[in-house]
């Protein structure tokens, strides 16, 4: 059992969730990703890491409701229990030294370049951020991300907060002004990742991307989180979860990710009827 210290609410149905996970945050590294399991009969779902204190033995997740499992987790109070947080899980985010390092994060993919900006300030990067969301509720970790950046650029999609436009609009802007970053990791929803990737392309500017597929088990048993990597099958848990985006079949992963919708929304639906309503706690 795994105790929750802090549970709020940051914006819409975006939560921040704080789990004593000592031995795990000893051992975890920016880039990698944790499996919580709320309840004992309970879906495993993956989830990014925002932040850890290892000293204190936390692990920081933000993640969006959008299905049964996360609506149900938003349910569980601080000082409360949800059954397991496995992990640390996948490989580490490359953080050595590059030069002009970026970090691109959209909606909720905010939260794993968190640790990441700060990792490859701390190796010797100059690290520039770009962060972006629908709009202004949903701009998160700015304070964060201001320290663990050299430079930050914020935008929304319909402009009430920093420029209007999306993350891939502020990285051609900067490309086209001489500021071609050396080495670029973007997270977020799989077209964001995909606008980013043919953005820098033509400049053969190496871009990651953080990959999110199906997955059960996250130790590369069950296959279900494959993606198609120049060809070659890949395991999002064990191989991943970054990926060389311009090698990165992005189609299939999307198509992928659509095969439960029907299933995923009938069991939403009769999460609501049952009535459950989530603890929102105070604001950040």
């Amino acid at each position: 059992m795994v105790e929750v210290l802090e549970h709020y609410n940051i914006g819409q149905s975006n939560f921040k969730i704080v789990l004593a996970v000592p031995k795990l945050v000893k051992k975890a590294k920016p880039g990698q990703f944790v499996v919580l399991r709320v309840s004992e009969n309970g879906e495993r779902i993956p989830m990014s890491i925002a932040d850890m204190d290892r000293e204190a033995g936390t692990l920081t997740v933000i993640y969006q409701v959008i299905g049964k499992t996360t609506a149900l987790l938003a349910t569980v109070k601080p000082g409360e229990y949800i059954m397991d947080c496995v992990g640390p899980l996948g490989n580490p985010s490359h953080v050595d030294k590059k030069g002009k390092y970026m970090v691109i994060g959209g909606g909720i993919g905010i939260a794993p370049i968190h640790p990441v900006a700060q990792k490859a300030r701390e190796n010797g990067n100059e690290v520039y951020g770009i962060i972006g969301a629908r709009t202004k509720e949903l701009i998160f970790f700015e304070d964060e991300m201001r320290k663990a950046c050299n430079r930050l650029y914020i935008c929304t999609d319909d402009g009430s907060y920093g420029e209007k436009g999306f993350v891939s609009n502020v990285l051609q802007r900067l490309i086209d002004e001489g500021d071609k970053p050396d080495f670029i990791l973007a997270i977020g929803p799989v077209p964001m990742m995909k606008a980013v990737c043919e953005t820098t392309r033509p400049y053969s500017i190496p871009t990651w991307v953080s990959v999110n597929p199906i997955m059960i088990d996250g130790t590369g048993m069950c296959g279900a989180c494959r993606v198609s990597v120049g060809g070659v099958t890949k395991f999002g848990c064990v191989d991943g979860p970054d990926f060389d985006g311009h090698l990165l079949d992005f189609d299939l992963l999307t198509s992928r990710l659509r095969m439960y919708i029907p299933q995923e929304r009938e069991a939403m639906k009769k999460f609501q009827e049952e009535v459950h309503t989530p603890y929102v706690g105070p604001k950040s």
